[in-house]
């Protein structure tokens, strides 16, 4: 099972799961934890292979959106949540959009930071440069590339600072695994765009993510459960960037959605 943290407010709160991207952990999310478990009970995860999610029996599971998303939902099984609010980040974003698409009736709501839907030229390049070179090319030579050219601002450097250490811990086999993933990430993605599940979702977005944030304001007019919010001054990683508007707007998003039945007190 994948490694996880809990903490708890109590049997009548509901459940937030956090799911980081590729290359991070749940560290990442140490910004919001404060907030959010005044209110939530909280699940933090490490996806397989990141972190502490290190165990044999995960690394030799096949490798697909799908199966990657049942781990969470395993994880949830385990700890008896029927259903939570999901907050994820960069391509944890698909995840959680898989794991609504998989199993509809666990998910509440969705906050997607940073969300990944479609993957421009750019991206597109860097991937096929990735896949051809991965086998000789040390790992974190590529990942520090991609993390340069996905946040390279100045005042992106914390942000950047973080995923590339977090990025350290992984092995360059794992690497590769998850780095598979990307050359069947576009066809993924236009499904993704052209079905929307009846899931309040709700994007946040910073105003210098160039290379995730235009697909989002392209297809947001088209979504019935969608909104989006951009915040200035911040980079692809807005939970970092920006803790603090973050917070606020996606608790108050959450708070919109909680069940009738259940007491926020």
């Amino acid at each position: 099972m994948l490694h996880y943290k809990t903490y708890l407010k109590g049997p009548n709160h509901e459940w937030i799961v956090f799911v980081h991207g590729a290359g991070g952990s749940s560290s990442i999310w140490y910004k919001q934890i404060r907030e959010f478990k005044k209110e939530f009970n909280v699940l933090l995860l490490d996806l397989r292979g990141h972190g502490r999610s290190k165990s044999k029996r995960l690394l030799f599971r096949s490798y697909s959106f799908q199966n990657i998303s049942q781990d969470v939902l395993e994880v949830m099984d385990h700890l008896g949540i029927p259903c939570a609010h999901f907050v994820g980040i960069s391509l944890g974003t698909i995840l959680i959009h898989t794991i609504a698409e998989l199993e509809p009736h666990r998910v509440r709501s969705m906050t997607l930071g940073g969300a990944v839907m479609k993957l421009n030229l750019r991206s597109t390049l860097l991937i096929r440069l990735g896949n051809a070179v991965k086998a000789f090319v040390p790992f974190m030579w590529l990942y520090r590339l991609f993390a340069w050219v996905i946040m390279p601002n100045k005042h992106h450097e914390h942000s950047r600072s973080l995923f590339i250490r977090e990025a350290k811990k992984l092995c360059q086999k794992e690497f590769k695994r998850w780095f598979t993933l990307t050359m069947r990430i576009n066809p993924f993605l236009k499904n993704m765009r052209e079905r929307e599940i009846p899931v309040p979702t709700f994007y946040i977005m910073g105003e210098e993510d160039y290379m995730f944030l235009p697909a989002i304001q392209t297809m947001i007019d088209q979504k019935k459960y969608s909104r989006l919010l951009v915040l200035k001054n911040c980079g692809h990683v807005c939970n970092v960037d920006q803790p603090d508007l973050f917070n606020s707007a996606a608790l108050d998003f959450i708070r919109k959605h909680l069940s009738v039945a259940v007491s926020v007190s």
